[in-house]
This record gives C-alpha cells, structure tokens and sequence, in this order.
C-alpha cells in the first residue's frame, strides 16, 4: 500500500457522516444525550480551563503546567516503533500488541516525547491514561469538570501522531481536547461483526482492520461497518460525548497531542453485570445443539431484547415474577438463586 493510497483512505475517512453538535450546560443535558444513544460533539466545553490555555501557547507551556503538578509518581507510558506508523494495535501474534507498556518518570517521558516531535525516525511514545485525579489532584480542582459525576477521575492521554486501533469502552466516555486535534472515527455497538474484533481474553480487545488501509479481501464485512460509520474532528477546547460500547479508532492527528478524559456509568457489579451474563452465556449456551440454540435465541429475543411486553402481555402484572419489572426484593432473591447454583457447581 502506498502513501498515496493510504492518505487518500484517510481522507474518504474525513468525509464520512459527522458526528453532530450538541448544546450542553448541566449534567442533565448529558444525560438525555446519553439515553438518546448516540455520540455528540461539544465544542469549546473546557473553555475555561487554564490547562486549554496552556496548550494553546505552546508544546512546552503545556508540558510546564504538567510539571509543575508532578509529585514523582511513575507515569503509564506506551511505546510503538518507528515503524509502526504510530498505530497502536495487535503484533503479528494476536496474544502480543505492537506497542509496549511501562511505567515511566513523567519528566522523562516529555523530554522524550518532545524530542521525538523533531527526530527523524524515532519512536512513537505516549502517556495515556494517566489518573490526574489521583496523582495531580491539583488538576482537577484547577480544571473542574461540573457535568459528570464526581467519581469520574479525568485521566490523560498525551504524546505524538499516535493511532489507537478500533475498540470500545464499557463506559460512558466524555473526551476533552486541550493539545492538537484528533479525529474519532466511531461505529455503533451493532457493527461488531463487521469490525472482526480479536480475542476477548486479550483485553482490550481490538479490530485487526487497519481503517485507513482495510484489506477488503480479508476483512469484506468491514464495507458494512463503514457504510454505518461517523467521523468527528476535535479541535482544542472541544469534546466528544460517547455512550458506552460505540466502537472508535482514534487518530492524534498534530506532532504533539493531548486530551482528557472521563469515564463513568452505573454498572451492577457481581451477579447483574451484563458483561459476566455475556461470559456465562458463552460457557451455557454456544456449545449446545442447534435446536436447544434456537430455543434459548428466542427466549433471550422475547424475554431481554424484547421492549413491546408482547411475551407477557397475557400474565397479570402481579404474576410476572421475574419475567415482568422486578422489585428490588424480587431482583435480590434472584441473586441469591443464581449464588446458590454458583456455590453448588463450583
């Protein structure tokens, strides 16, 4: 694949449907955001933020006021080689990425990121997901996010042209630009067998398609996800509002690059995680026999992903039991069933 071809990919990338713009002022316009389902742009939301200010005026500046904040904690810190491109995704083996991962001073890391902005040739570093709220808790109270609830800790991702592989977040993710520009390119929740997501034991799992060069003939299905795909273009001060399981890839799209973000949502940990009912699921049911398939199938469409209430509808609402819209009594007998059968099956 050459350049030529690679970029004129990426632009037909940048002409994709974009993701709209919304108005946001409290936590509760996110909120109905987030119940509508859909990823939204916010521009100019962290306007006020001196660390905005700071990345405005320079690579340098940004990177003082970050200094100026360390406390000498080790910082997350991932690596790709020079000839990676940047992109940040599976090595040849899928048990392997194509990045390394360690812990790093952050002085270091910025001197290092720096001088790779300016050096032929050299590597592909980044700091992600760094919790400021837990080592630069001034941070956060000199950049305060009102609009998401208070135990969502901002985190950073700072560094060079970096590209992260299409993947997802069991969060809600609200991703603020202070440095550079970057584009999402984002893909409903449903488009993941058009994605060819690799394994789930390897997290995070990540799709082998590479969006800005697919190999059609090996990934035909990924036509699909593209016809369903949204692009945004953040610019400094601008965020994107993204409800939880929307798969994104991510292009650091300036030689130098930061944004923070958010991530929250009311999960029910233990018995009511959907993501364990998934993986029993897997265990219970994908290696049954067509027929019993089929029967399960049908009871997940008509009991689970049905909304009409048709299954029921022929039930007294006192009779439904845990069919119907389960009391908080009723929802914790049930866990104490299923801990029961867990207990005697182990």
């Amino acid at each position: 694949m050459t350049a030529v071809s690679i970029a004129t990919r990426s632009d037909r990338l940048d002409a994709l449907p974009p993701v709209p713009t919304a108005s946001v002022r409290s936590s509760a316009d996110i909120a109905a955001l987030l119940a509508a389902g859909m990823p939204v742009i916010v521009k100019g939301l962290v306007e006020h933020w001196p660390a905005l200010a700071a990345g405005r005026r320079s690579q340098a500046a940004l990177g003082a006021y970050f200094r100026a904040m360390d406390r000498g904690a080790p910082v997350p810190v991932m690596e790709a080689s020079p000839g990676s491109g940047g992109r940040f995704g599976y090595a040849a083996d899928l048990r392997e990425f194509s990045f390394t991962k360690r812990q790093r001073p952050l002085g270091e890391t910025l001197d290092r990121i720096e001088r790779a902005t300016t050096t032929p040739g050299a590597p592909y570093i980044a700091i992600q997901m760094l919790p400021l709220g837990t080592q630069f808790p001034d941070f956060a109270r000199d950049n305060p996010m009102p609009l998401v609830p208070p135990a969502a800790e901002p985190r950073l991702w700072l560094g060079g042209p970096v590209k992260t592989q299409i993947h997802n977040d069991r969060d809600h993710n609200l991703a603020c630009v202070i440095a550079g520009q970057r584009r999402f390119l984002l893909f409903p929740p449903e488009q993941v067998a058009n994605l060819y997501v690799g394994p789930l034991d390897n997290p995070p799992p990540l799709s082998l398609v590479d969006p800005e060069a697919p190999d059609f003939d090996r990934f035909p299905r990924f036509r699909e996800a593209l016809d369903a795909a949204r692009v945004a273009h953040l610019d400094p001060g601008d965020a994107l509002l993204m409800p939880r399981y929307w798969w994104h890839h991510v292009t650091s799209r300036a030689p130098w690059n930061a944004m923070v973000n958010y991530w929250w949502g009311d999960v029910p940990r233990g018995l009511g995680h959907a993501q364990d009912a998934f993986l029993s699921a897997l265990l219970a049911i994908k290696a049954l026999p067509p027929s019993e398939r089929r029967y399960w199938r049908a009871m997940f469409e008509a009991h689970v992903f049905d909304d009409s209430g048709d299954a029921v509808a022929h039930i007294p609402p006192a009779l439904r039991g845990q069919l119907g819209e389960m009391r908080a009594d009723q929802r914790a007998d049930l866990r104490r069933q299923l801990r029961m059968t867990i207990l005697k099956s182990s």
